[in-house]
């Protein structure tokens, strides 16, 4: 896909066809100015994607659908995953420029929020979706012993408090560098192959604007974060 907002726009324009079953709906005018308005921010396809993705689940699950969706209704969720992915591999939205702002334009980390729920609820909803990943074959039986000790940590998370809450939460950021590490090493040579070439795609527009280690930092998140994708995976750590 070209990286100009005119490429950027046809590409969404024929993903929000195929997910409107055919119907198609030009994304001209006010509805061009604020799908460019992504490619700008350096949104990239998947990302966007996902967002519209994610509004139309919603809108399925509301009951039969009545209309064809207009690209506008999305942005909220466009914009919710592209804050994740940014959170996820520690970029910021572009700078407008490096004139405009009389900076440097590099694109700065981006700090992790804070848990939007209970430790314990956030390991229950982990291993129900680490179960099922291995119920449908996403997982194969190499991790049967990881789910085990998972399951335990849940156990372990009912009521601790103080210094054994945080051996838990240092616990469970190294078992999902061990989740992840392991899963990487489950994928064959084509597949890394093709994940790296996908984060570098995605992280393309902020590639000047970073130093070296920056990059290669995003980079290793961005793969991170699509192995997660690509296996269903949870994450286990706890911020």
């Amino acid at each position: 896909m070209g990286t100009e907002p005119v490429d950027f726009c046809r590409e969404i324009e024929a993903y929000l066809c195929r997910k409107n079953d055919g119907h198609l709906i030009r994304i001209t005018g006010p509805s061009f100015d604020l799908v460019s308005a992504w490619a700008q921010q350096g949104v990239p396809l998947k990302v966007a994607c996902a967002g519209i993705d994610r509004y139309f689940g919603r809108y399925y699950a509301k009951g039969p659908r009545r209309r064809p969706i207009k690209i506008d209704f999305c942005e909220a969720d466009v914009l919710d995953v592209f804050d994740e992915w940014r959170r996820a591999t520690g970029v910021t939205a572009l700078a407008r420029s490096a004139n405009e702002e009389g900076g440097t334009g590099e694109a700065a980390p981006q700090e992790a929020g804070r848990p939007t729920s209970s430790l314990p609820s956030h390991l229950e909803r982990a291993l129900r979706r680490l179960t099922s990943a291995r119920a449908t074959g996403a997982l194969d039986a190499s991790f049967d012993d990881f789910l085990d000790r998972v399951a335990r940590e849940f156990d372990r998370a009912r009521g601790v408090r103080g210094d054994k809450r945080q051996a838990l939460v240092d616990r469970l950021a190294a078992l999902d560098r061990e989740l992840l590490n392991t899963a990487r090493a489950a994928l064959d040579a084509d597949a890394r192959s093709a994940l790296a070439r996908e984060a570098d795609d995605e992280l393309a527009a902020f590639r000047a604007g970073m130093s070296t280690e920056a990059f290669g930092r995003a980079r290793e998140a961005a793969i991170d974060r699509l192995v997660r994708e690509r296996m269903k995976l949870p994450t286990l750590a706890y911020y």
